[in-house]
């Protein structure tokens, strides 16, 4: 059991393991829906103080702060709050689905490709968080993609390379060297994105995300639908998971089945279930088939 301010969390499992600080998923005891949440737990002090220096450096989200505690009203991080000897970060939870594993560029026609390009941008705008907070998150790429190719972050980070001076332009061109591993796979389709991403990139021309979004957004390809292939390749890809999951379980009740055939077949000597169809081709009509 972890207290964080006025609140108590159960700890569910260990997401990560590093020299200045460990990360948990828990549920908040007082929570009736169960949810979970990513707890961040720092134990080095300068790395604290490097977290604290970017609060109060950083103007983007309001932060208050008590003596002791400190609680969050935007962004993704909820609550921060210091027991004393341990710093401890609050985020949400959400099970991994990280885009390393996901993304099947090959497989997608380059418009999708583009199009998850766009989500990744979106996400980093829309996140609330601080700069250094979100580099380290695009540094590890603890980027994750959704069923419905949106993107949203895991806070499993490793703090040891935490650093307060990290700014926008930091992280857009951290971004978009992500994004030209994304549509690298498009380069001999002539994509012009991936030709201006290489081009600035290369100078780490862009200085915000705004800038990033407006050069995909103009030179992105125009919407079409792939081929019959690539659709079906991007259907099983996408649905990976979930298609492995159902034939589990197809697999697992066949095994059960054979298993009792043959425990069945070692007991009485034979199958009573296949008898059924055995004695049904015995007689047909008024005919019998035995010799």
């Amino acid at each position: 059991m972890m207290h964080v301010g006025m609140s108590e969390y159960a700890i569910a499992g260990t997401l990560f393991r590093g020299k200045v600080n460990e990360c948990y998923a828990a549920r908040r005891k007082d929570s009736s829906d169960g949810s979970l949440y990513t707890l961040i737990v720092i134990h080095e002090h300068e790395t604290v103080h490097e977290f604290l220096e970017i609060e109060r450096e950083d103007a983007r989200n309001d932060f208050e702060r008590s003596d002791t505690a400190a609680d969050f009203s935007g962004g993704s991080l909820i609550q921060g709050f210091s027991d004393g000897t341990d710093f401890i970060l609050v985020f949400p939870y959400r099970p991994e689905r990280l885009l390393d594993s996901f993304y099947a560029g090959e497989a997608y026609p380059l418009s999708q490709c583009e199009e998850i390009c766009f989500n990744l941008i979106l996400a980093c705008l829309s996140s609330g968080l601080r700069y250094p907070i979100l580099f380290q998150i695009l540094d590890q790429k603890l980027i994750n993609i959704a069923r419905d190719d949106s993107i949203y972050f895991s806070y499993r980070m490793d703090l040891e390379t935490l650093d307060a001076k990290r700014n926008e332009r930091d992280c857009a061109t951290r971004c978009a060297d992500i994004l030209l591993e994304l549509l690298s796979s498009k380069e001999k389709e002539k994509s012009v994105v991936y030709e201006l991403l290489s081009r600035k990139a290369a100078n780490k021309s862009y200085s915000t995300f705004t800038e990033l979004y407006r050069d995909l957004r103009i030179a992105a390809a125009p919407v079409k639908k792939g081929n019959l292939i690539q659709r079906i390749k991007a259907f099983f890809h996408r649905n990976a998971d979930r298609l492995f999951g159902i034939l589990f379980w197809i697999a697992l009740i066949a095994g059960i089945v054979a298993l009792v055939m043959l425990v069945t077949n070692l007991v009485v000597g034979d199958i009573p279930f296949l008898r059924l169809f055995y004695n049904s081709f015995q007689k047909i009509g008024t005919e019998s088939l035995k010799q």
